[in-house]
């Protein structure tokens, strides 16, 4: 299996540290960008499978973000990350290809959990191959 890219992009450098520890250790290549035009550089140039992305970035937002990811890649997988309970954004990242939201402070496991399956989900038919 090629290793996987992820994409972390939030203006908070803690969470970008602690993301990047967590999807490292998972064996997944780790690249992360503090604002919309350095994750928009990376997309283009790296190419990652999966973005977590956070709504509320200085600048270019959350949503500006996405829709630049998505006319560069439609097949890149989002996830986007909000400190807030704006349903009308969350709404509209979703309409926009977004696959799911985690609000802050979210669980790192079901944040493991969620991009190891959008992941591995691709290769899953390898795992259920049924011996004789």
């Amino acid at each position: 299996m090629e290793n996987k890219k992820v994409l972390i992009v939030d203006d908070q450098n803690g969470i970008r540290i602690l993301l990047m520890e967590v999807f490292s250790s998972e064996g997944y290549t780790t690249f992360q960008a503090p604002n919309g035009k350095l994750a928009l550089e990376i997309v283009r140039n790296e190419a990652p499978d999966l973005v977590l992305l956070d709504m509320k970035i200085p600048g270019m937002d959350g949503l500006e973000i996405l829709k630049h990811v998505k006319a560069i890649n439609k097949d890149i997988k989002v996830i986007m990350m909000t400190a807030y309970g704006e349903l009308d954004m969350i709404k509209e990242a979703t309409d926009h290809g977004a696959l799911m939201h985690f609000t802050k402070p979210f669980d790192i496991d079901e944040m493991r959990m969620a991009v190891n399956l959008q992941l591995r989900s691709e290769e899953a038919g390898g795992w259920y191959a049924v011996g004789s």
